[in-house]
């Protein structure tokens, strides 16, 4: 197993590639619950090995990068806000200009094998290198030909016009067509399901405490580059195994089970993990080598498709094909010395009942509604604007993530990860399937650089460094 190593990218050439048929110009309003994203890039990306290991020795690293290209420009005909633009309208607020002038597409080669490539760090092996920087447009992508025969597909998308859950229906669109397949899933940009009520309607207790006008906010006062090295934010990428999810899950229940206090709740499995990283680094908080902060705010990501659809099935069938933002962030804040001396079970409830609110179709009707009311004035998630005695971690499940059907002709990929190192201090953390398709998660952790400490020195057993090893790389 080779060692661990830097490499280099080199760009072989950048291309613009737009939808293979023309289409008329037009305008694509965002919706109310995009207009609540701030500008923000994500990238996500896909290791391939040899085509050869995979048993399609037919494929070349010329001929895998015209697969991408030729694939790609039929598959922006159905998402074609993807090769639009964002533009301010007259009101100041963004708009996608529908305009096919197409997604940059970024040919290089890393002097590198993947079995050599530290996914466990992708501060030092994927940003900057792999993942694309986004210059214009809405979509760029990057197809980075290793040393050993393998190939890495990446992808930074602009948050304002698609989620992840979005994003994913994408990238499994292009791997159909590079397959010849008819889409799984079309794509639908009808805004009019969340459009807002008349009357409007919401309730400003719940909706007021999650979100808050920019104008709201105390300006930052210290620049930037002045963060001390404990508040530096790095990003790590882990493991773990399904065994581990497990127990603790019927850790949460069996104790949750026996207080007679908490009302019962079968605690799922992401409450349960969400629970165990809330209460891991709220437990070293304090210490020697940690900032003593007082509060501790943690937040779940909500994908609001199926609570619209609210088992009418027309709507279900509509908004599974939704492309943009339909998401909600709830968020709860305790004390850190309630969080260390309360058990698991107590934490998992309290995930649970933040979460709860808004997972019903009425939460996000009235968050569309409270929007309108605000506008053009732009909001912001009111975790990511934390006070100095308060620290911040959002996690957004990645479950639905499609690694597995991410296939454009020459194997399944060995590994996939979305990578997010966005420039808040708020924490980000994405679990997902691993690739191996037996139960355990790949983890993309983005915290500040103590947090991570705290959590490998204590939670080790739980989250393991992702390795070659792991992946069985060769």
């Amino acid at each position: 197993m080779g060692a661990k190593r830097d490499f280099n990218v080199e760009v072989i050439k950048t291309e613009v590639v737009a939808a293979s048929l023309p289409m008329q110009e037009h305008w694509l309003p965002q919706s109310n619950l995009d207009l609540l994203l701030p500008p923000m890039d994500v990238g996500v990306f896909f290791c391939y090995q040899n085509p050869i290991i995979s048993g399609m020795p037919q494929y070349s690293s010329g001929s895998m990068v015209k697969v991408l290209k030729v694939s790609l420009a039929e598959t922006l005909v159905s998402y074609y806000a993807f090769a639009g633009e964002l533009v301010q309208n007259l009101a100041g607020e963004p708009e996608i200009l529908c305009n096919n002038a197409g997604v940059n597409f970024t040919e290089a080669w890393a002097d590198i094998e993947l079995k050599e490539i530290n996914l466990y760090n992708p501060d030092e092996s994927i940003e900057g290198k792999l993942v694309p920087k986004k210059k214009h447009g809405v979509l760029a992508i990057q197809a980075t030909q290793l040393k050993c025969g393998g190939i890495v597909v990446a992808c930074t998308f602009d948050h304002r016009v698609a989620d992840a859950y979005s994003t994913n229906m994408f990238l499994v669109s292009w791997a159909e067509i590079a397959q010849s397949k008819p889409l799984s899933q079309l794509p639908s940009f009808r805004r009019s399901f969340l459009s807002p009520r008349r009357p409007s309607h919401y309730d400003p207790l719940v909706i007021d405490s999650m979100y808050i006008p920019i104008s709201s906010l105390k300006q930052e006062t210290r620049a930037v580059t002045n963060i001390d090295d404990d508040e530096q934010v790095i990003s790590r990428i882990y493991y773990v195994k399904a065994e581990e999810i497990s127990r603790l899950q019927s850790l949460a229940n069996n104790c949750n089970n026996d207080m007679i206090s908490t009302k019962f709740h079968r605690f799922t499995k992401l409450e349960t993990f969400s629970a165990f990283l809330w209460k891991t680094i709220a437990n070293g908080m304090g210490g020697n080598s940690t900032p003593n902060y007082e509060n501790f705010r943690f937040g779940i990501v909500v994908n609001g498709r199926s609570r619209l659809s609210d088992g009418v099935e027309e709507q279900a069938k509509v908004l599974k094909g939704y492309f943009g933002n339909v998401l909600s962030i709830p968020f709860g804040e305790k004390k850190v010395e309630k969080l260390k001396e309360k058990p698991l079970s107590w934490v998992a409830n309290a995930v649970h009942e933040f979460l709860e609110p808004a997972k019903t179709k009425e939460h996000f009707l009235g968050l569309i509604n409270w929007v309108e009311d605000h506008r053009p004035e732009p909001a912001l998630a009111r975790i990511y604007a934390t006070n100095e005695d308060a620290v911040a971690v959002v996690v957004s499940s990645g479950q639905q993530f499609p690694v597995g059907k991410i296939e454009f002709g020459w194997g399944e990929p060995v590994f996939g990860s979305y990578h997010f190192p966005w420039e808040g201090k708020a924490g980000y953390v994405m679990p997902m399937p691993s690739p191996k398709g037996n139960g355990d998660w790949v983890v993309y952790m983005h915290m500040l650089k103590w947090q991570l400490e705290l959590v490998e020195a204590s939670a080790s057993n739980v989250f393991k460094p992702l390795t070659a090893d792991y992946l069985n790389l060769n």
